[in-house]
């Protein structure tokens, strides 16, 4: 007994020196916590705890570490990041993934689906953010592999990072657009090779602890595999915004961009206007980048030239017909006035002609 525990040690020991060279810190870590298992198993129990301890205490996720520790994740910063408001309904799963982490009752994966820019990853910073954990993005474009097989290989070597996470509990790992498994493909006629990443998805899947805090994110929710969506706690729908929501939304978003341009002056009444205008407003990612950049573009000079623009970007109807079209839709003179750089005199004469 004594001569085999000894030579696995050694074994180990090579291992390790081996993992050490090749900057592997998870199979590096594995090493070292079966030679720890192997001394507490010959009631070494002091040099069991002492190397337990020091694997806990490492900061694997310092940024000096990032690069060599985790070949397919990469934590995500979230200090300057801001979260999108969210309409109640959502709101309401949000604070319900928080409270089963709290529970700790091992509903640990979850699927957030919805159209592009309907807040799906800015609210799993969210979520980072109210547990105080770190937020850790797999970079797809190394798992996947045009060698034929190796898709797969590097599905299961991900998981095995991150079963190997140290402090699991003070984690989330974001597989943000987890369709690229399955449409971006080398070769997407190989359906076999599709096949096998799947299945080595719904195993890493199956394996996990439930320490492990794990969101993805689709746009394409309609043709995602079955089996794999059934592998997850929850899936939450990002696309139940109304256009209340996304109105009052579209507020908030303005009234936190106005506090960094104090030139812009503050019409909500128009501006809530101006969003109606479109055929269908768009969701809080697509918004928030139209109104920053009539903000930005806008003349510091004219307070009100960012709402001339956002109509603009919104709206353009025929010049020969446009300010009979602007009253149609519920505009004000003075508000086609702001809008057009058309005089409120001119206009009200233009109207009546």
């Amino acid at each position: 007994m004594i001569l085999g525990v000894s030579t696995m040690k050694k074994k180990n020991v090579l291992n390790l020196i081996k993992y050490y060279a090749e900057k592997n810190d998870a199979a590096f870590r594995n090493e070292a916590y079966e030679i720890a298992k192997s001394f507490d198993e010959t009631k070494d129990y002091q040099l069991a705890e002492y190397i337990m301890a020091v694997l806990s205490d490492a900061n694997t996720f310092s940024p000096q570490m990032d690069a060599v520790a985790h070949a397919f994740f990469k934590r995500v910063e979230l200090a300057n990041t801001a979260a999108l408001p969210l309409p109640d309904v959502i709101k309401d799963d949000v604070l319900g993934i928080v409270n089963a982490v709290g529970h700790n009752a091992g509903i640990n994966k979850f699927l957030f689906e919805g159209p592009p820019g309907s807040g799906k990853t800015e609210t799993a910073k969210q979520i980072a953010r109210i547990l105080e954990r770190e937020l850790f993005i797999v970079d797809f474009d190394s798992v996947i592999d045009s060698k034929l097989g190796q898709t797969s290989k590097n599905i299961a070597a991900l998981f095995d990072e991150i079963r190997t996470v140290p402090h699991p509990e003070k984690v989330i790992i974001l597989f943000d657009e987890i369709d690229s498994l399955a449409i971006n493909r080398i070769n997407s006629n190989d359906l076999r090779e599709m096949g096998r990443a799947t299945s080595s998805v719904l195993k890493g899947l199956d394996s996990l602890d439930d320490n492990i805090l794990l969101i993805a994110t689709t746009n394409l929710y309609k043709s995602f595999d079955k089996a794999l969506s059934r592998r997850f706690d929850a899936v939450i729908d990002f696309s139940r915004y109304t256009k209340d929501d996304l109105l009052d939304i579209g507020e908030i978003i303005l009234n936190e961009l106005l506090i960094k341009f104090k030139s812009a002056g503050r019409n909500m009444r128009l501006f809530r206007k101006i969003l109606s205008c479109m055929e269908t407003i768009s969701y809080p990612g697509e918004l928030k980048n139209i109104i920053k950049t009539s903000l930005a573009f806008s003349d510091p000079n004219n307070e009100y030239d960012y709402l001339k623009r956002l109509y603009n970007s919104i709206d353009k109807p025929a010049k020969e017909d446009s300010l009979k079209y602007m009253q149609n839709k519920g505009f004000t003179v003075r508000e086609i006035e702001i809008l057009t750089g058309i005089s409120k005199s001119q206009v009200s004469r233009e109207l009546k002609e």
